[in-house]
């Protein structure tokens, strides 16, 4: 990957760009495979992704982080996720949904409490916004949080939660008002070793399957007002400018997966030999490689144009929804392109498991779903486009 001048790369960045391309070919790329089949969570590695400083990499050391930029995590996570979109997933979740968020809202003794351990890697924070019955449409949860004294009664199913299975803590939004649908729902946070937090049934998934995921149901569990996340009914603006941050995140993820399945495919395309000569040299080929590193840059400029967007509204306290949406949709269409064109570059091969290719469009497919469907991107470019609200 070649740096570009449009983007301020220092020292620091190549260190943690290159640390984190060291440890994913080392230490991540020859268990993926394994992961992937068993569906298991990759617990050794994440822990040691922590003690690196992966696991929150935007978070002042004072907090248990590595105190960097958005373009150092967009770096770190791109060659975390070209070896494994299941870590690149844990560690999205972790930097940009749960620790962004704690960030930006959380009192003092929330930030030692619930941000400092999963910072350090020593504790896996998650995120639950999504209902069985309640996606895109956030306004239409069910979950309920009643006063009860001098905290809240929670109960409700929650539906997706990624990293739910083995998750330490939450940010959980909820309706404290139904009346006033997505106006009344207000974030708390979470622990998941208190009565009356119950992890359901975990999820058989198409891809990025070492990344856990489930339903998690509350039955009357307590939480004092000091866990409260903002104030009641700030919840859909806090999901939403977390959101924000986390689509860049999975842009990030995006453009892993496809540079994974362009090197492979370019290497394929030496190699392979049919009818008398390398199949890199038929046009069809040749065309279609094209076509994957045109986008693959494109949607780094995208990504990275993103990251600097959220590190600029650190100071302005601007609005970087604009960004973070172009940069995700135009991200995870680019990876199911890539990784299409990579199965079909490979032929049968790229049917096989014998290769990463087959994984790599699986892992694909979810990029265009969560954190914000293409669909609902769409929407968020077309609206602020026309100055709709």
């Amino acid at each position: 990957m070649s740096d570009h001048g449009l983007f301020p790369f220092t020292e620091e960045h190549e260190m943690i760009r290159q640390a984190a391309r060291d440890f994913a070919r080392n230490e991540i790329a020859p268990i993926a495979a394994e992961f992937d089949e068993s569906g298991e969570f990759p617990r050794k590695t994440i822990q040691k992704m922590g003690e690196m400083g992966f696991m929150g990499i935007e978070v002042p050391e004072q907090y248990g982080g590595a105190g960097m930029d958005t373009l150092a995590y967009v770096l770190a996570l791109e060659e975390i996720c070209k070896a494994d979109a299941s870590h690149g997933t844990i560690m999205s979740v972790n930097n940009s949904l749960y620790a962004n968020g704690l960030l930006r809202f959380g009192t003092e003794e929330q930030k030692q409490k619930y941000l400092r351990p999963v910072a350090s890697g020593k504790a896996v924070g998650a995120y639950s916004l999504t209902e069985p019955m309640s996606g895109s449409d956030a306004g239409t949860m069910r979950s309920r949080a009643i006063h009860d004294g001098d905290g809240y009664i929670i109960n409700g199913r929650k539906s997706w939660v990624t990293s739910g299975p083995v998750a330490d803590y939450l940010v959980l939004f909820t309706m404290t008002d139904p009346d006033k649908a997505h106006r009344g729902i207000t974030a708390f946070m979470i622990d998941a070793g208190k009565p009356g937090y119950v992890r359901g049934k975990k999820e058989p998934k198409l891809g990025i399957r070492a990344s856990a995921t489930c339903e998690i149901v509350f039955e009357d569990y307590r939480a004092d007002v000091t866990d409260r996340l903002g104030g009641e009914g700030d919840g859909f603006k806090i999901a939403m400018t977390v959101l924000d941050a986390g689509r860049i995140g999975i842009g990030a993820q995006a453009l892993g997966i496809a540079e994974a399945a362009y090197e492979a495919s370019l290497e394929y395309a030496r190699t392979r030999e049919a009818f008398g000569q390398k199949i890199g040299q038929f046009q069809g080929i040749s065309f279609q490689l094209a076509d994957m590193k045109t986008r693959i840059e494109a949607s780094r400029l995208l990504v990275y144009q993103a990251a600097q967007a959220k590190e600029r509204a650190k100071k302005t306290g601007e609005r970087f929804t604009l960004e973070a949406s172009i940069a995700k949709l135009f991200a995870s269409e680019t990876a199911c392109f890539v990784t299409d064109a990579a199965v079909q570059i490979h032929g049968g091969m790229g049917y096989s498991k014998e290769v990463p290719v087959e994984r790599y469009y699986r892992d694909a497919r979810i990029t265009r779903i969560y954190e914000g469907t293409s669909e609902i991107q769409r929407m968020v470019i077309a609206r602020s486009e026309l100055g709709l609200r």
